[in-house]
């Protein structure tokens, strides 16, 4: 009854042992949320750092599965109007930065 128990625990033991290494493999690939690029609040259109200090940063849409986006706003009061309407202020990042990123590849040609 002794060997049964000793060999249970020691099955036990080194089931547990291994389960952080297995998880490990199965996280994302993305650990670090999407960067934010622009330079400007996407609520109020002030330029970040200017009069109302430093930029609030917050993470959007973190989840199990996806480290989510990196939001940068003029101060923390504009995360209120964000959150009423993530999807308008996200397509308004997306738009800005592909702008930018047109403009920045054009530069180089």
């Amino acid at each position: 009854m002794k060997l049964i128990k000793l060999t249970l625990l020691g099955l036990l033991l080194a089931g547990l042992s291994t389960a952080p290494l297995a998880r490990a493999e199965d996280a994302p690939a993305a650990a670090k949320p999407k960067p934010y690029t622009l330079k400007v609040c996407p609520v109020s259109d002030e330029k970040l750092g200017g009069d109302m200090g430093e930029a609030f940063v917050f993470v959007y849409g973190k989840t199990k599965d996806s480290a989510g986006r990196e939001i940068k706003l003029c101060c923390k009061s504009c995360q209120k109007d964000f959150d009423k309407n993530p999807k308008k202020y996200l397509k308004k990042i997306d738009t800005a930065e592909a702008k930018e990123a047109k403009e920045a590849k054009a530069k180089k040609s």
